[in-house]
């Protein structure tokens, strides 16, 4: 079972890179990482790019003014001087810095979560990769989606061939609050745009990466052979980045898949689902209904699993937070990958392999796998939308 107290002797001292009042996604990693109050302790931070707002905003927070840094460089400079200096550090910072901060990160000794896509390039993956080897220290990716209990439970059950041979696979991730351009003048939302910071694809890098890696955590086994990809930039001024993009798959093993990404699905709030069809029932899971796994065996009634029941496999179990009676939330999923990391680390700490060697987290392998998934999909469509082998 997950459980920071048997798993992390102490919580973890830790800092955050970003994240700031004005971030998306700040409050998600913070409310993630302290849901237990086992696992970290946040004692440090460079919160925001304007740097009397983060030192006022970590305050807030609790943080000692002296420990709320100008930047990034400060940070990791001064915290190696003390005693009880930060040992993991939070990259919650546009996609265009990802790359250098984890790399000063890394080499000042610190282990590192950061937000996705990791980085613009395979090449850097594969170096960041080497370098987290060589100094012992653990690279995880924010996939938060990807604690929700049901996910394990739909792992198990394609393992144990609960759903017969994979033969097609669909998975969707979309929204409609990008549908217009005015959408594109929030500050937290221009970089997304632009390609500088960006990086080479919008939809792709920015949430087709999450389901793409809820589909490799729960058919770990099937492997991408060719794909076609085809994206639009239905706001003309996004270009060359996409707002919408549409990906066929064909795998290894004869099953083909599809991708639809799109922050231009107007009226549709966040919505993504994965659907897993085999030869003898298909499994469905969507994240507007977390708690719920669709089970369609063919000539038999439809069933629903539902998240905290004894029937489910122990794996499911084992990330289990709130109860059957009680609904599971995307909060539930960012502690649940949080503890992870936490555990990862720890193990990470006093050299337990065998611990590291059987955790499911999204590490720097997943990373890498999304910054590869979105090179592959960048380079069909800028063929002109043509098959091309997987690379």
């Amino acid at each position: 079972m997950l459980n920071g107290e048997r798993s992390i002797p102490r919580p973890l001292r830790w800092a955050m890179i970003g994240g700031g009042r004005l971030s998306q996604v700040g409050y998600k990693h913070r409310s993630g990482a302290l849901r237990d109050n086992t696992a970290y302790r946040l004692v440090a931070g460079a919160f925001d790019i304007d740097a009397a707002r983060g030192r006022e905003f970590g305050v807030n927070l609790g943080v000692p003014a002296e420990r709320c840094y100008d930047g990034y460089q400060q940070l990791l400079e001064q915290e190696a001087n003390r005693e009880d200096g930060v040992e993991v550090v939070t990259i919650a910072t546009p996609n265009g810095t990802h790359y250098e901060i984890t790399r000063a990160a890394l080499n000042a000794g610190l282990h590192v979560i950061c937000e996705k896509p990791l980085f613009f390039t395979t090449a850097e993956a594969r170096e960041i990769k080497a370098l987290a080897a060589e100094k012992g220290l653990i690279v995880g990716v924010t996939y938060g989606f990807s604690g929700h209990p049901l996910l394990m439970q739909m792992r198990a059950m394609i393992a144990n061939g609960d759903i017969g041979e994979i033969r097609m696979v669909e998975l969707q991730y979309t929204h409609g609050f990008n549908a217009n351009e005015s959408a594109d003048t929030f500050e937290a939302q221009k970089w997304r745009v632009d390609p500088k910071i960006a990086g080479p694809s919008f939809v792709l890098g920015d949430i087709s990466t999450h389901t793409f890696y809820i589909s490799q955590l729960v058919m770990p086994d099937m492997k991408i052979a060719s794909l076609l990809c085809d994206r639009q930039s239905f706001i003309p001024s996004r270009a060359p980045l996409e707002d919408n993009a549409m990906v066929l798959m064909h795998y290894e093993n004869g099953a083909v898949g599809r991708m639809w990404a799109s922050a231009v699905n107007a009226g549709a709030m966040d919505s993504q689902s994965i659907r897993v069809v085999g030869s003898l029932a298909s499994l469905q899971w969507s994240d507007s209904t977390p708690g719920e796994l669709r089970y369609e065996i063919q000539g038999r009634p439809n069933q629903t699993l539902h998240h905290g029941m004894p029937y489910l496999y122990d794996s499911a179990l084992a990330e289990e937070r709130l109860g059957a009676l009680h609904t599971e939330g995307l909060a539930e999923s960012w502690a649940n990958i949080y503890l992870k990391f936490a555990i990862a680390i720890s193990a990470s700490q006093r050299g337990d392999r065998q611990a590291l060697a059987t955790l499911i987290y999204p590490d720097i392998d997943a990373g890498l796998e999304g910054v590869r998934w979105i090179e592959n999909c960048v380079r069909s469509a800028d063929n002109g939308a043509t098959w091309v082998n997987y690379l």
